[in-house]
């Protein structure tokens, strides 16, 4: 089952150094139970929705408030800064974290300022501005590095989509797929820098270590893979990984705690080819009248690519978005803009 390993001919991986000098604190099932709890007001308890004629369920993360399921974890971390007395928040993202924090900062009356990458789809961008964030935007390479000098010049907390509290807020859509699918034989995972796969990990291996849980990634953004394949938090170059339609899962590298997360707990890594993840979509739509976007359907497209190989039982997608922008940049655009 596993996804065939990247030829070193096709891609030139660093190695990225993680260090064990403090001892990692992860999150665990009493934290996501808490996470939980704390965003249900602003969230929506997404349901199961069945493939016909297939041992298929998707999880609709597309239905929630900002069409994607970053929701749950910005409007748990925010909501924690909140408590604590943060009144501005900054993150980077390719659209759906910084609308996510947007959404969760205007309910909670914070300031968010959300850094994007010239290549955002219009879509994400308009929308982050609609939920009254501040925008900048700056070319892809140089969001994390835009993102923490605007932090020290306005006095922003950042909030990363990996960061504790958010991993806990996303583990939350995982005790759900449990509660309602206690039989299930997997889950299966679109991956970007990792925070959505380690929450529904913690989660799910807590209600039943038996059910295999398995991120996604497309092939030309494999970073992911790589890093589970090797067991070492692996980059990929950013032209690289901007190859891909699936604009959200483009981050060169899992963030640190994900991965810490995702090497405990995570069972294995798939890859899907760009046109399996168009073929998905376009599933989606037809038989269940799901708008997912490219990131979204890459679940959908691991399963119908590798069904055969997947453990007996039944089967969870996550549609992790359905933002769908329209005249977007062709790949080869977007690698000559990086």
């Amino acid at each position: 089952m596993s996804a065939e390993p990247m030829s070193a001919g096709r891609v030139s991986a660093d190695a990225v150094q993680d260090t064990d000098a403090e001892r990692v604190t992860l999150v665990t099932a009493d934290d996501v139970r808490a996470a939980g709890a704390r965003i249900a007001p602003y969230v929506r308890r997404t349901p199961l929705v069945r493939l016909p004629g297939e041992r298929l369920w998707v999880k609709p993360e597309n239905r929630q408030p900002t069409r994607s399921f970053k929701v749950r974890g910005a409007v748990h971390a925010v909501g924690r800064l909140a408590g604590r007395g943060v009144r501005h928040v900054i993150a980077q993202s390719s659209g759906n974290h910084a609308q996510a924090i947007a959404y969760a900062a205007a309910e909670l009356g914070l300031r968010a300022t959300v850094v994007l990458p010239d290549t955002a789809p219009e879509l994400k961008v308009r929308a982050a501005r609609r939920l009254g964030a501040e925008v900048v935007i700056v070319p892809p390479a140089l969001r994390e590095e835009a993102c923490l000098a605007l932090a020290d010049r306005f006095g922003a907390t950042v909030v990363g989509s990996d960061a504790f509290d958010v991993i806990a807020g996303h583990g939350s859509a995982g005790s759900e797929i449990c509660l309602d699918l206690p039989d299930a034989g997997a889950v299966l995972v679109p991956v970007c820098n990792g925070g959505l796969l380690a929450g529904i990990a913690v989660a799910v291996k807590a209600a039943d270590p038996a059910i295999r849980v398995i991120g996604v990634e497309p092939e030309l953004a494999a970073d992911g893979a790589a890093s589970f394949r090797s067991g070492t938090r692996t980059a990929w170059p950013v032209w690289l990984t901007y190859r891909t339609r699936a604009d959200g899962l483009r981050a060169p590298v899992l963030g640190a705690l994900a991965w810490e997360h995702i090497h405990r707990y995570v069972d294995d890594m798939l890859t899907v080819t760009e046109e399996a993840i168009g073929a998905a979509a376009g599933l989606l739509g037809r038989e269940l009248g799901e708008r997912a976007e490219p990131s979204g359907a890459v679940a959908t497209a691991a399963y119908l690519t590798h069904r055969a190989e997947l453990p007996p039982g039944p089967v969870v997608a996550i549609i992790s978005g359905g933002n769908v922008a329209t005249g977007t940049q062709t790949r080869e655009e977007l690698v000559r803009s990086t």
